[in-house]
């Protein structure tokens, strides 16, 4: 099932900004391939992470060190997909299997990243702003402005984290790279890639905004949108790491609207 890995870095392209679109586009072909499966995986994952997560502190520590452990199963089962492979509910724990310590230590960058940026928010904002937003009460203008620096200091910092996130998973995964290399290489790759990716989030945002209307205005059941959202996102990531890393699904569908 993944016997077939490329224990080398793949170099990184520069893409169009169009590409932007034929991830989305690609990652629905992923999972109209198996939306039974994908729904699956789905719930298990959830039956799994959620009962985790309400474990006071230590559940939101292990939760975030196994998150790339199964998002990496999730590309092995894209990357079955794309060679007209079946996908099982075996992929989704094959990065217990391969790589694990790495898997596992790029939760724990990614943690101590996040760890960092809120330690020094909490110390630039003003200690009584704090003590209010820890009890749930509003604001003054005044102490609402001392906010405002420091929220806009940490989605600066939080950026190049997340950029290091990004393929690091699928990376330490199907490329069997090191925690440290893996978000170096991801950092490179959003970083030449910056303008298809902002249409990307662009894009995906007006799907969530979509989605929420239909909720709202139609009263169509959330979940049915969000079991349909989270595959395709999870696919779409596998379709941007193959288009910018040059992966060669010989296997795949050739199709013009499939084709990577």
């Amino acid at each position: 099932m993944a016997d077939d890995l490329n224990t080398q870095s793949p170099a990184v392209k520069q893409v169009p900004a169009a590409n932007a679109w034929l991830w989305i586009v690609n990652g629905i072909s992923l999972f109209r391939a198996n939306p039974v499966m994908w729904v699956i995986l789905l719930l298990i994952y959830l039956a799994i992470m959620i009962p985790i997560s309400m474990v006071p502190i230590l559940g939101s520590v292990v939760s975030t060190l196994l998150a790339p452990v199964f998002a990496a199963g999730m590309m092995w089962g894209c990357q079955a997909l794309t060679r007209n492979q079946d996908l099982e509910i075996n992929h989704l724990f094959q990065g217990f299997k391969q790589n694990t310590s790495q898997l596992v230590a790029v939760g724990g960058f990614y943690m101590m990243s996040l760890l960092v940026i809120a330690v020094l928010v909490v110390l630039m904002l003003d200690r009584g702003a704090v003590e209010l937003i820890a009890q749930g009460k509003d604001l003054s203008p005044e102490q609402a402005s001392t906010v405002i620096l420091p929220l806009f200091i940490a989605m600066f910092l939080l950026m190049p984290v997340l950029m290091g996130y990004w393929f690091a998973p699928v990376l330490a995964g199907l490329n069997q790279l090191k925690a440290v290399d893996a978000m170096k290489l991801s950092f490179v790759a959003c970083l030449k890639n910056m303008l298809p990716f902002l249409l990307y989030g662009l894009m995906f945002m007006a799907v969530l905004m979509a989605a929420m209307w239909l909720v709202v205005s139609v009263h169509v059941v959330f979940s049915v949108v969000f079991v349909a959202i989270i595959p395709v996102m999870m696919a779409s990531l596998y379709t941007s790491y193959a288009d910018i890393f040059s992966i060669d699904n010989t296997s795949q569908a050739s199709s013009p609207e499939q084709a990577i």
